[in-house]
């Protein structure tokens, strides 16, 4: 019998061997891929920036505490008054109320009196940095109504390495770092210009709900990234989130080159709080802690839920036996947890925390009114905003008052019932979240056969206050257009009128925290569409999608005239969706990732990583392919997409023309020079070129086109995308735009020097409406 102590041997050196094969394909980097190097100690706060008032502060508060009331300050507790995700416990005799954090990502969750918001997928195919700052304004002005201190978001990982991954509904935008971390930027100022403090989640290349947490016979699964990916990829988003001035970061359940998320102090020590100047506190995702004074020493800050088994007491006890620091439970408190009640001001005339959450919603209770009637305007235009048209054959649409009509699909009818799901959670959730588990054992079917969906399942969900649902609003418009309308909801092969003008086949993709998804497609949807299309010319499939969908099985069938992803798009789903298919709305929105022809085009990111061999009790997911995901694989391996990462049709046309570069004055030295600020060295942000471009309305109808800018970086992949503009153009009009780029954006990460390097040579500019479509070519010299 071969030991257990020999079968750890033959498995760490079959891990090494992997990863050297992996450092093989990826980067000569062997800072650390597999590993996760020490960074101790846990560096001190020192109120960078707009930060210091709020640190001079905490000081003072902090210095009233005893130690005990430190400690209590960095764990949850349990609390059965309110519905709060979270809480920490008040101070009544220094007046300090406690906190309230909260679920967050399509509105205030365990609540009633609440808006229903486009999901971050949605904000992500809006291509449009206002509306995130609107939205994110919007719903964190319920949070603080709810006495929210702590708004569980936005989500920027995951990225959405894995296609199937259960959570990139609800993720930070898009599959591009560069898309996704300027929306992040515009979400954290946005939500923060309320008092409410953003969780940017979750920390960090947590690309997977397959084995994300330990479970009695599994470990988590350690992401293996090497260090220049990191910086490239998954960490992008976070770093913008931190120059916003973001308030809290979560870390994650998985482990990162096999060191706990949570306990992670290359992450959290040397990345987040030291290169990145973080000022804020680290909060645990919710039981991902699974250490005592190492996770302290690490750079956790906080712990939840409540009750935690390695700090409380035993946090006060180890300070006591010396295994401990009370400067780093300073830190903790002083430092990072109080300053950020202060740098929000909600140490002045914040509502009581969870005032507005009352534990159960079926029992009567105080109504406070979160919803704000001033920001409906905003929950429309994210909804249409967040559709893309993706085929619109021969002008197929806007439909022009059709005499008849026919509508199809599970997806185009409200929801029979809320219910509730113990794999979720046990709370009255949204409809969407109705009928999706096919059993208590955790099987999701690919679809919401129940009814449409307006976002995904688990915390990311809330219980909104109404739903357009497709049939609701397309109903509607029969009655004011004096059309006929026919409908079947259920049939896989219904009966189509024959002199219908137009039939809409409406499906949905469900996906929900703590899965992944089967699959990338289903065939009984595709059935269904390939059916109705046999008989009826002019059939326009609508997906509500939760994430990717393919679609090759029935998009080129002659009588599929048009396609539109409307992703998940809060509460005014069916309104603004119709708004679109009759053209009071021209369609905007433009793809956050690509859409391949089928599964074998990811080229195995398709599923999720399983535990497998020795592995099993410890598995792995090698990030292998560096950088090249989505469209930057597609190009790399020259593989056409169905429909590339940025694309996106309008009812009118546009046109580019009339590049230019210039070069400012900024220095560009190879390595930046200035210290530390928050976000990083302060000469990141330098502006060292700018382009600009002119979009041309070359079509009847006003509409808005996203500019897109990709760089082509020596050394790096053939594009990446560095910049985006959303404007709206009248016929015939003309607009400039204009692409700043930064030192950032024009570096790659020197695994070496541990710093953002500028390469001189030549840098290819492209510019047009998607990865793919580039009219516009020049270069830019350094």
């Amino acid at each position: 019998m071969v030991s257990i102590l020999s079968c750890i041997v033959i498995g760490l050196a079959s891990q090494q061997a992997r990863i050297a094969r992996a450092q093989d394909v990826i980067t000569s980097d062997d800072y650390f891929y597999g590993q996760s190097p020490p960074v101790y100690p846990s560096p001190n706060g020192t109120g960078l920036g707009n930060w210091a008032d709020a640190y001079i502060k905490a000081r003072n508060f902090v210095s009233q505490l005893t130690l005990e009331e430190k400690v209590n300050l960095t764990g949850g507790v349990s609390e059965t008054s309110t519905s709060c995700s979270g809480s920490i416990a008040a101070i009544p005799r220094l007046n300090f109320p406690g906190m309230c954090l909260s679920d967050a990502g399509n509105g205030v969750r365990s609540t009633d009196f609440v808006s229903g918001w486009p999901s971050g997928l949605s904000v992500g195919a809006s291509w449009n940095r206002d509306l995130a700052h609107a939205r994110a304004a919007g719903m964190t002005s319920e949070f603080r109504r709810k006495g929210v201190n702590i708004a569980l978001g936005p989500v920027v990982g995951p990225l959405g390495r894995v296609a199937m991954g259960g959570r990139n509904w609800e993720v930070g935008f898009s599959n591009d770092p560069y898309l996704c971390g300027a929306l992040a930027y515009e979400t954290v100022v946005g939500m923060q210009s309320t008092g409410v403090t953003a969780s940017v989640k979750h920390y960090i290349a947590n690309e997977q709900e397959t084995n994300r947490n330990p479970e009695a016979s599994v470990g988590a699964v350690s992401s293996n990234v090497d260090d220049k990916t990191m910086h490239e990829l998954y960490l992008w988003p976070f770093q913008d989130a931190i120059l916003a001035g973001a308030g809290n970061i979560m870390c994650s359940y998985n482990r990162l080159n096999n060191s706990h998320g949570c306990a992670n102090s290359k992450s959290l020590n040397g990345i987040l709080k030291t290169e990145l100047g973080f000022q804020g506190f680290v909060v645990s995702d919710w039981g991902a802690q699974h250490a005592g004074v190492a996770t302290a020493q690490a750079g956790l800050d906080m712990v939840m839920p409540r009750g935690s088994a390695f700090w409380g007491n035993n946090l006060t006890l180890a300070v006591k036996n010396g295994s401990l620091s009370e400067t780093r439970v300073d830190d903790m408190t002083t430092r990072r947890i109080i300053a950020m009640w202060y740098q929000f001001g909600q140490d002045d005339a914040f509502p009581e925390p969870g005032v507005g959450m009352p534990s159960e919603l079926s029992s009567p209770h105080e109504v406070v009114i979160g919803t704000n009637s001033s920001y409906k305007r905003v929950l429309f235009d994210g909804a249409v905003e967040g559709h893309v048209l993706l085929k619109n054959k021969d002008n197929a649409l806007p439909l022009k008052t059709p005499r008849i009509v026919s509508l199809f699909g599970y997806s185009a009818k409200a929801p029979d019932r809320y219910t509730t799901d113990e794999n979720i959670g046990n709370e009255a959730l949204a409809p969407e979240d109705i009928s999706i588990m096919e059993t208590k054992s955790n099987i999701i079917s690919q679809y919401a056969s129940n009814g449409t969906i307006i976002s995904g399942g688990g915390s990311g969900a809330n219980q909104f206050p109404y739903m357009s649902s497709p049939f609701e609003a397309l109903s509607q418009r029969a009655y004011e257009d004096g059309s006929f309308l026919y409908w079947d909801f259920h049939s896989s092969n219904p009966t189509v009128n024959a002199q219908s003008d137009a039939c809409i086949v409406d499906g949905n993709v469900y996906a929900t925290e703590g899965q992944d998804r089967p699959g990338l497609h289903d065939d009984f949807t595709d059935g269904l569409i390939l059916n109705v299309a046999s008989v009826c010319a002019n059939t326009i499939v609508v997906f509500q999608n939760a994430g990717v969908r393919l679609v090759d099985q029935f998009i080129d069938h002659p009588n599929v005239t048009a396609l539109i992803f409307g992703h998940v798009p809060g509460q005014d789903s069916g309104r603004a969706l119709i708004s679109i298919l009759y053209g009071d709305s021209n369609p905007s929105g433009k793809l956050p990732y690509s859409v391949p022809k089928n599964e074998s085009d990811y080229a195995g990111l398709d599923t999720p990583d399983q535990p497998e061999g020795i592995f099993v009790k410890f598995p792995q997911s090698n990030f292998s392919e560096g950088v090249y995901i989505d469209y930057r694989a597609l190009d790399a391996k020259n593989i056409t997409p169905r429909y590339e990462f940025g694309f996106g049709l309008s009812y009118t046309t546009f046109s580019f023309s009339d590049i230019k570069t210039t070069l400012s004055n900024s220095s560009t030295a190879a390595y930046p020079t200035q210290p530390i600020a928050v976000g990083g060295q302060k000469d990141l942000w330098d502006i060292l070129a700018t382009v600009t471009a002119t979009v041309t309305n070359i079509g009847e109808i006003t509409g808005a086109e996203v500019a897109q800018l990709y760089v082509g970086i020596p050394g790096g992949p053939a594009r990446q995308l560095r910049g985006f503009e959303k404007a709206t153009i009248q016929p015939g009009a003309s607009v400039t735009v204009s692409f700043s780029l930064t030192r950032r954006d024009l570096s790659t990460w020197d695994v070496v020097a541990q710093k953002w390097l500028l390469q001189r040579g030549t840098y290819e500019i492209h510019v047009g409406s998607s990865s793919r479509n580039l009219p516009l070519t020049t270069t830019l010299q350094l």
